[in-house]
């Protein structure tokens, strides 16, 4: 299995290559060469398995000769151990033909968990046989920062700094990041919004000397080995409700688009997905892009979906070569408009091609709170901010047919004060992290200025 870059000018890589250097070196994302279909018998053997038992089935054909069976399953057990559930993914009713998956059952409390969990002990295998050490940088807005952080945090090989928008997490996000004592870890605040976050990370992997120097590595979702992780759950929640043999649809609340990207992958693969919907807060640009054709960024407004504020959605890149039938230049020409214009029209044909797969809807913030309440009251589900866009529009969907699975992205407590507002109830948080709020935290406020922030992460690295 070999891995090419969405813009067509970087060296093909082995999965373990791509998952170690996270960003292609002419600034795309890694993506497999060939999607490995699934036979319908094959992924009707996935009833009845354990979650990790059919982790490993799917995302095996991906791995190639990086990890031997043995290690694999190592991994993957070891991935999973601490999630707070069973089932680690399980599916509860909300309404007539409608699932929620419940993805908020890892260490963080969100479904970054899942990805996060898995490249820590993936990265931790490879760099053990060489005695390399690595520094990942990751930007969030909220959720992949704490996942990432309780992932490598004590590794012996891996140096960890995160940044996040000041200011614009909540406050149990924060504390998941800003918390752990590792010498390993490292939370900056900076001043700004998840987007310059995200583009100081990319700056620093477009700095070939500084990236060579510190070895630079990346776990956002521009990292193939978190899409992967994702798709098992497309998998087990089809499944249980009669995959392959009924299709499904599912609705994802999202911003950076990984995680939607990732059931097209299950499409891909063979799973009867007969349609994915993008659900986007007020900072609707996927819903925009979707709905006329223009990719057009309008600056950021804090919301209670945090996690979704977002306007330069990585992952849609991915999306966008496979709409442009992997046309790795066109790819190219697009993203340096975004960069250079703050936006790009795509074509008739890529447009038809994104909506054969693609719904989209969004939700404004009184909606979203009106979901919340609604949700709460007719179930007794408390549901996140993130969960209830995603709820909302998925509710718009056609009614009947195959049934509908919304992601439960993250656990209400991580939100309590916006559920709170809704519901009059404030959430606790699971009892495994009750003295959350008691521990002290350890964070570095930095100014969105690139020359300070590698200086930082050059002084604090282990040698």
């Amino acid at each position: 299995m070999r891995y090419v870059s969405t813009r067509g000018q970087a060296p093909v890589l082995s999965f373990e290559e791509a998952m170690l250097t996270g960003l292609a070196r002419d600034g795309g994302l890694y993506v497999p060469e060939t999607v490995p279909a699934m036979a319908p018998g094959d992924i009707a053997g996935l009833a009845g398995l354990s979650y990790e038992d059919a982790a490993f089935r799917v995302m095996r054909p991906f791995i190639g000769e990086s990890f031997t069976d043995a290690e694999f399953e190592a991994i993957i057990a070891r991935a999973y151990a601490g999630f707070g559930h069973a089932a680690r993914a399980p599916l509860v009713q909300l309404g007539s033909n409608h699932f929620l998956l419940e993805l908020f059952h890892g260490p963080t409390l969100a479904f970054k968990d899942f990805a996060m969990q898995l490249i820590g002990q993936l990265f931790q295998t490879a760099l053990e046989r060489t005695g390399n050490r690595v520094t990942i940088v990751g930007a969030t807005s909220g959720d992949t920062g704490s996942a990432a952080i309780e992932a490598f945090r004590g590794l012996d090989n891996v140096d960890v700094f995160i940044l996040f928008p000041e200011g614009r997490v909540s406050e149990v996000q924060r504390r998941q990041m800003t918390t752990p004592g590792e010498a390993n870890v490292h939370a900056l605040a900076l001043k700004g919004d998840f987007d310059d976050c995200q583009a100081r990370v990319k700056d620093m992997f477009n700095d070939f000397a500084f990236r060579d120097a510190v070895g630079l590595s990346a776990v956002n979702s521009i990292n193939w080995a978190r899409v992967l992780a994702q798709v098992v759950y497309y998998f087990t929640s089809a499944v249980s409700l009669g995959a392959p043999h009924r299709a499904v649809r599912f609705t994802v609340p999202t911003g950076n688009f990984g995680d939607i990207f990732a059931g097209y992958i299950a499409r891909r693969m063979g799973l009867p997905i007969e349609r994915l919907v993008i659900a986007t807060n007020q900072n609707d640009i996927l819903h925009r892009a979707l709905a006329g054709g223009a990719y057009q960024t309008q600056g950021v407004t804090p919301s209670i979906s945090p996690s979704m504020d977002i306007q330069v959605s990585s992952n849609f890149e991915r999306a966008l070569f496979e709409a442009y039938g992997r046309d790795g230049a066109a790819v190219a020409q697009q993203m340096q408009a975004l960069k250079e214009e703050g936006g790009f029209a795509i074509s008739q044909g890529a447009l038809e091609a994104l909506r054969e797969t693609y719904t989209s809807g969004r939700a404004s913030e009184e909606e979203t709170r009106a979901t919340i309440r609604a949700a709460h009251a007719a179930t007794g589900q408390t549901i996140c901010p993130h969960t209830a866009v995603g709820v909302k529009v998925a509710g718009e969907q056609p009614l009947g047919g195959a049934p509908m699975i919304t992601l439960a992205t993250a656990h209400p407590a991580k939100f309590p004060d916006a559920v709170e507002a809704a519901t009059g109830t404030r959430p606790p948080l699971p009892i495994r992290m009750a003295d959350l709020y008691e521990r002290s935290e350890r964070v570095t406020a930095v100014e969105n200025d690139l020359s300070a922030i590698e200086a930082l992460i050059k002084e604090r690295r282990a040698a």
